[in-house]
């Protein structure tokens, strides 16, 4: 839903009898940029707020400001309830430190599917906890309890001073993170402490690989909020990108154990889920939910042939009367969708996807780069990104698209994209969030 006009009012009401004032730059993920006059104790989702009001996006919750710190090859999420201008005043002069607004989906999906963020094997009760609990209990001790389990797992890190890795056991508890120089041992004798987050965050490298010389492109690091330089920072690397998101969202949530944030946690909730939205059948007297996919599908093949009979009858690209379903129409239909992304390539495409959330559900459409008659769904599940090819289908003069060598047939993208939301079909999984652009 968009911002309700009282809370706008009251947030420019703020700004203009607001005693102290600063103005600000924020990016977005063209690099583009705007400045803005802000309260000086306004906070990260003040920021969101005012940018989804300006360009009249819907507030889902996962509209995220980001800190990112290009001379240090590192970025993260800046919790909603944060000072902007504390983060500002742990920059540089002269380092190249931005701020940059766009979409996470992952920034509180650990709060729906917490099992999915932390596996059985890299959680167990801390010794500050009493008494045996399964692991979708003690999930919930960690989201709404001050005491936390805790994490264990491998993780390589970087030797201070030096250019070479080590793969260490490390434990990460409400009073620090440790590691162990003796074997899988957590016993206090044996375990070294790295870091604590009263006074520090959790970022994630950019290029770990490239930049740091990591053994694989996995890596996060702990940064005091007092000292910036690159030797200051705690550089981690894990083999995977699942293990590296349990721990990242294990430490965002120990540094934020704070009265506060219950009350961000219960409110946050409000965006359409994967069950929200399913199949209906209004042929009847009375609506119904069809509840059996073969069913779901012969309808929604039986309504897009109804709507492409239909479109015979629309306005084609021109402005006049069509008796024919025109390529150019379709094109002008998909071109127009927050979905599309027309020339982005592979790369861009695996990019943009991971920095608006690696879970599942989130996608985008493309063009083909190997093919320019065809497009591409990229779409993410467990984690990993996977491309599917939409091809084009002739039937005597008549223009389909499909995902599965034309058995499910679609006269547009729009079409499709509005199926695969409701159905899984041939993919791994519904669509679910879609990765937007906005200009600032």
């Amino acid at each position: 839903q968009l911002c309700a006009p009282g809370l706008q009012c009251c947030f420019v009401s703020m700004c203009f009898f607001s005693s102290s004032l600063q103005v600000i730059k924020v990016y977005n993920e063209d690099n583009t940029s705007r400045a803005v006059e802000v309260p000086t104790d306004i906070t990260a989702r003040d920021i969101c707020q005012l940018f989804v009001m300006k360009n009249h996006c819907i507030d889902d919750h996962s509209w995220t400001l980001f800190e990112h710190l290009s001379h240090l090859g590192i970025e993260r999420t800046i919790e909603d309830h944060e000072s902007v201008m504390e983060v500002l005043s742990g920059w540089g002069v002269d380092t190249d430190s931005r701020l940059y607004f766009r979409k996470n989906y992952a920034k509180y999906e650990f709060f729906n599917k917490p099992l999915d963020f932390f596996p059985d094997h890299m959680v167990s009760l801390s010794s500050e906890t009493n008494g045996i609990m399964n692991h979708s209990q003690l999930i919930q001790t960690f989201l709404n309890s001050s005491t936390c389990p805790e994490i264990h797992g491998y993780l390589h890190a970087k030797e201070q001073g030096r250019k070479s890795w080590k793969k260490f056991y490390f434990v990460l508890r409400r009073s620090g993170l440790y590691f162990s120089n003796k074997g899988t041992s957590k016993e206090p004798r044996h375990l070294q402490f790295i870091a604590e987050f009263s006074d520090g965050d959790v970022y994630t490298l950019l290029s770990a690989k490239k930049i740091h010389g990591a053994p694989t492109d996995y890596g996060f690091c702990v940064k005091s909020t007092k000292r910036g330089s690159p030797r200051d920072l705690k550089l981690l690397c894990a083999d995977d990108e699942q293990t590296r998101t349990c721990w990242v969202t294990a430490m965002r949530l120990f540094k934020v154990q704070s009265p506060c944030y219950p009350l961000i946690t219960s409110s946050v909730w409000r965006s359409i889920s994967e069950n929200s939205l399913v199949a209906m059948d209004f042929s009847g007297h009375k609506s119904r939910v069809i509840e059996n996919p073969s069913e779901a599908l012969s309808v929604a093949v039986e309504e897009g042939l109804s709507w492409r009979r239909k479109s015979c009858h629309r306005l084609s690209s021109h402005g006049s009367p069509s008796t024919s379903q025109s390529p150019m129409s379709n094109i002008a239909l998909h071109m127009a969708q927050p979905w599309f992304h027309s020339k982005l390539s592979r790369d861009e495409a695996h990019r943009l996807i991971t920095q608006q959330g690696l879970i599942d559900g989130v996608f985008l459409l493309r063009d083909s780069q190997s093919n320019p008659k065809t497009f591409v769904l990229s779409l993410c599940h467990t984690q990993r990104i996977k491309h599917f090819q939409i091809l084009p289908v002739d039937d005597e003069g008549d223009l389909f698209y499909s995902l599965d060598d034309g058995h499910t047939r679609f006269t547009d993208l729009i079409q499709l994209v509005e199926f695969y939301q409701l159905n899984r079909g041939v993919l791994p999984c519904k669509l679910k969030h879609h990765c937007a652009r906005v200009t600032l």
